[in-house]
């Protein structure tokens, strides 16, 4: 979607790194050495893209080893605290459930924006995500609820009810289908597209 071929760059995720790691026992041979400087380097030749432009990106990826994501998503917390400061923004995109929250992935954000689509489920997200980011600690300055594209303008006022801010929704366009099926970076959408100008209206409201 942000038109990144990593395997053309010859880059891999955090979870096919560490297998990798824990498979070839690389870190038993590095002695004097928290396990973290252990992974990092690793991390930053094999998994950290640095583009040319607007921006770099790590992925955690797909499990591949037995048990939870713990240890991948660690190893994200971890590295977000080493590598942010030299970032004017860190933009974590995270799934819909909760779980990451709980291994406080990054414990201080400034803005958070929760998704919204058209069903109960997803309001009561919305409450559970911020009690546990408060039960958890993760530091932050403001939560939003954002519409995502199929969030109908009958539920707006439901959500602006919602003890959180309610920016507005993400207008719905063909084009991110269409550039989705055809492998086309969205960050290509021409400045006219519905969801690129609704997108920038919530942004604007909030001070970017």
């Amino acid at each position: 979607m942000i038109g990144i071929d990593l395997e053309g760059q010859k880059k891999r995720s955090i979870a096919d790194v560490l297998s990798e790691i824990l498979e070839e026992r690389k870190m038993a041979r590095m002695s004097g050495m928290t396990p973290t400087d252990k992974i990092e380097p690793f991390l930053f030749q094999e998994s950290l893209y640095e583009g040319t432009g607007f921006f770099d990106f790590i992925g955690v990826g797909t499990k591949w080893i037995a048990g939870c994501y713990c240890l991948p998503d660690r190893s994200l917390g971890q590295i977000m605290d080493m590598w942010g400061k030299n970032y004017q923004y860190v933009i974590v995109d995270s799934p819909a459930g909760v779980e990451h929250l709980n291994r406080r992935i990054t414990k201080k954000v400034k803005d958070v924006f929760n998704i919204l689509d058209p069903s109960k489920k997803s309001f009561d997200n919305a409450a559970r995500s911020y009690k546990i980011m408060n039960d958890v600690d993760i530091e932050f300055d403001n939560y939003y609820l954002v519409g995502g594209y199929r969030f109908p303008q009958s539920l707006e006022k439901q959500a602006a009810e919602q003890p959180f801010t309610y920016l507005g929704k993400i207008e719905e366009d063909p084009k991110i289908m269409e550039y989705n099926l055809e492998g086309k970076s969205l960050l290509e959408l021409p400045e006219t597209s519905p969801a690129y100008q609704s997108v920038k209206k919530i942004l604007e409201k909030v001070g970017y």
